[in-house]
């Protein structure tokens, strides 16, 4: 990696969630588990305005992040670059606040499975877009499809008992 200045080592910090990035085999999953074990101490916690707000700060500050790390890296959407996946994985929780473990579970399982596979339009989504902004918005997509599924999943259990 190339002689980096302050700004880029902190768009590198940023993108790669610190250490999280960094850990041996499936940067996404571990970026993707990060973002849950928080979740429930420094998002859901807060009201709907605010866990919007964030969200929409993770996404401005991620897409510079990623932006900065393509170009310090040489290479689109590096691996270890999981902010998307905090971005992401986030969004798929935005409208609970509390929520029992296993829907924590499930909301990972979900994002990460529509992560990987990538159906219409998420695949599409990380092409369409240069930079930072695909690198986010194709997580984003992944994160409604998760929402949705997480949705339709209480939806059935409240059915059901």
């Amino acid at each position: 990696m190339p002689e980096s200045n302050p700004l880029d080592k902190l768009a590198l910090a940023v993108a790669t969630l610190g250490p999280v990035g960094h850990f041996p085999k499936a940067p996404g999953t571990w970026g993707s588990l990060a973002a849950v074990v928080i979740a429930p101490s420094l998002f859901l916690t807060l009201a709907l305005s605010w866990r919007a707000a964030v969200l929409l700060g993770v996404f401005i500050v991620g897409t510079w992040a990623c932006g900065r790390a393509e170009t310090v890296m040489g290479k689109k959407d590096p691996g270890c670059v999981v902010v998307d996946e905090l971005f992401g994985q986030w969004l798929a929780l935005f409208f609970f606040q509390a929520m029992p473990l296993w829907y924590l579970a499930a909301a990972f399982a979900l994002f990460r499975v529509f992560d990987i596979l990538k159906p219409w339009p998420v695949r599409w989504a990380e092409t369409a877009f240069p930079g930072g902004f695909g690198v986010m918005i194709d997580d984003g997509v992944a994160g409604l499809y998760a929402m949705g599924c997480l949705h339709l999943l209480a939806y059935l259990v409240s059915m059901i008992g």
